[in-house]
C-alpha cells in the first residue's frame, strides 16, 4: 500500500529540497525515510543528511500539479492582476478581511432560499446574521447614520510611497461569471464598502463577460483578452478617483497580512536586464495603472 503524504510531510520534503536537507530526527523524518522518499547520506553523525529519492521528487511534483489543478479561473485572473500591479509599484494583498463604514439605509439583497436545515446537520461555529447587520448610530447626532460590514476584497493594494498622501488605495474585485458580476451589482451595501476602503474601485473579468456600460460609472473596468495565462489585461474605462484616508484598523490588517511578492525568478531577471532601455507606450493596455499625478491636490 503506497503512503499518502499530509501536509507535514509535503512540507518538510520542500524544506529538505531547498536546504542542505539536515535531519531534524523526529517522526516526520522518520515517516519520510519509512516511505522511500528520502535516504539518510553520509558516513558520520555530524556530517549525515537528508536526500530526495526519485520517489521523492515525484511526490512533490504530483502534489505541485494537483495544487495547479485545483487554482481557479478566478483566482489565476486575481494573479494575473495582482502581477500587473507589482510592476506598476504597488503593494497588494489577497482577500484581506476589512471592516467597512456603510450607510445604514442601503438595504441588502434578499438572502437566497435555501434547503431546510436537517436533524443531524452540525450546529454553525457562526450565526447566518453577517457583520453588516449590527447597525451603529454616530455619536454626532447631526452625522448620517452608518453600520459596519465586513468587506473582503479579491485585491487590495496602496502605492510604494513614503507619503501618506499619495497611497492611492485601490480595490480590484475579480469575477469569471456574469451571474457572479451582477450579483456583485444588485449588492449595494458590498460595493458601498468597497468603494469607502479605497480611492478607486475596479473590476477585472474576461472580455465580453459585460459591458462597461452596464457597471456604475464610478467603477473601473478592466478585461483580459484570450486565456487567461498569456492574454492582455486592458483598462476599459478608470474608476473614478476620490480621496481616502486609510483607516487606522486597515492599517493594522495590512500589517499583520503579508503583501504578495513576485517569484524570484522573474525578481533574478529583472535585475539582470537593469541596464536595457525600456519604452513606455502610451495608452491603457496592460502598462502601469493609472492614477492622479503625485502632485494632485488631495481633500
Amino acid at each position: 500500500m503506497t503512503p499518502q503524504p499530509t501536509r507535514a510531510h509535503l512540507s518538510r520534503l520542500m524544506k529538505i529540497w531547498r536546504s542542505a536537507g539536515w535531519p531534524s530526527r523526529d517522526p516526520i523524518d522518520i515517516d519520510l525515510l519509512a516511505a522511500g522518499w528520502v535516504n539518510l547520506v553520509g558516513d558520520h553523525p555530524a556530517t549525515e543528511c537528508l536526500r530526495l529519492t526519485d520517489a521523492g521528487i515525484a511526490v512533490l511534483a504530483h502534489s505541485r500539479q494537483a495544487q495547479r489543478r485545483a487554482e481557479s479561473e478566478h483566482d489565476r485572473l486575481a494573479l494575473r492582476m495582482a502581477d500587473l500591479l507589482v510592476d506598476g509599484g504597488r503593494l497588494v494583498w489577497r482577500e484581506l478581511s476589512l471592516r467597512a463604514q456603510v450607510d445604514a439605509d442601503i438595504d441588502e439583497p434578499a438572502p437566497e432560499s435555501a434547503a431546510p436545515p436537517r436533524a443531524d446537520d452540525p450546529p454553525a461555529l457562526w450565526e447566518d446574521t453577517p457583520v453588516d447587520a449590527t447597525e451603529t448610530l454616530s455619536p454626532d447626532s447631526a452625522t448620517k447614520p452608518y453600520r459596519w460590514r465586513l468587506a473582503r476584497p479579491d485585491l487590495f493594494s496602496v502605492r510604494r510611497t513614503s507619503n501618506p498622501a499619495y497611497l492611492q488605495p485601490m480595490v480590484h474585485e475579480v469575477k469569471v461569471s456574469r451571474a457572479d458580476l451582477l450579483s456583485d451589482l444588485r449588492h449595494t451595501a458590498k460595493r458601498s464598502a468597497y468603494q469607502w476602503l479605497c480611492s478607486e474601485c475596479h473590476y477585472v473579468f474576461p472580455h465580453g463577460l459585460a459591458e462597461p456600460q452596464e457597471l456604475p460609472e464610478e467603477l473601473g473596468v478592466w478585461v483580459i483578452h484570450g486565456d487567461i495565462e498569456t492574454g492582455r489585461l486592458e483598462m476599459l474605462r478608470p474608476a473614478r478617483h476620490a480621496p481616502c484616508t486609510i483607516p487606522f484598523d486597515v492599517w493594522m490588517a495590512m500589517a499583520k497580512a503579508s503583501p504578495m511578492s513576485r517569484p524570484l525568478e522573474r525578481t533574478q531577471a529583472e535585475l539582470a536586464n537593469a541596464d536595457e532601455p525600456t519604452e513606455l507606450t502610451p495608452g491603457t493596455s496592460t502598462d502601469t495603472p493609472p492614477g492622479p499625478p503625485p502632485h494632485a491636490a488631495r481633500e
